[in-house]
């Protein structure tokens, strides 16, 4: 819904100004006469503040368009760096291939898929050792059961 069309032309105003860039908000409201208290009440009124927000998510959309627009480019010099003759600049740019967020936000949305279990952990040595005894116990009970113990080798 265009809500702007329900707004005063002084909260246009006001609005246009904000967003434009140009002038902080005192500026805004010196420049169009509006108290910081009538700005504020303006700000309980449903259709400003749905205004306001809309305006607000347009803007800090903007900038993932540009970088939406311009990603291929710059992945594309990335990539070009990682061949760079200076070693350094090569080993900064193939860290940053790596390890750029996106591509490291595709791996994890494709691993949630298949999981990858993680490393046991290390057993402190006295679970460790209490666990073979136990193991060679049952080992020994198991031969002694079928009385034929296999040959050692070696």
């Amino acid at each position: 819904m265009q809500y702007s069309m329900y707004l005063s032309k002084k909260q246009k105003a006001v609005l246009e100004d904000l967003f434009a860039g140009q002038m902080v908000l005192e500026e805004v409201l010196a420049k169009w006469k509006v108290s910081r208290r009538t700005y504020y009440k303006w700000h309980s009124q449903e259709v400003f503040t749905a205004e306001f927000n809309r305006l607000l998510n347009l803007a800090q959309r903007e900038p993932e368009f540009v970088f939406a627009r311009y990603a291929s480019n710059v992945a594309e010099r990335l990539v070009g760096l990682t061949a760079s003759e200076k070693e350094e600049t090569a080993r900064k740019a193939c860290m940053d291939v790596i390890t750029h967020p996106d591509r490291i936000a595709k791996i994890k949305i494709k691993n949630k898929d298949n999981p990858v279990e993680e490393p046991p952990r290390e057993l402190p040595p006295e679970l460790a050792s209490r666990l073979l005894t136990a193991l060679t116990e049952e080992k020994d009970d198991c031969f002694s059961k079928n009385e034929s113990k296999p040959d050692k080798i070696g």
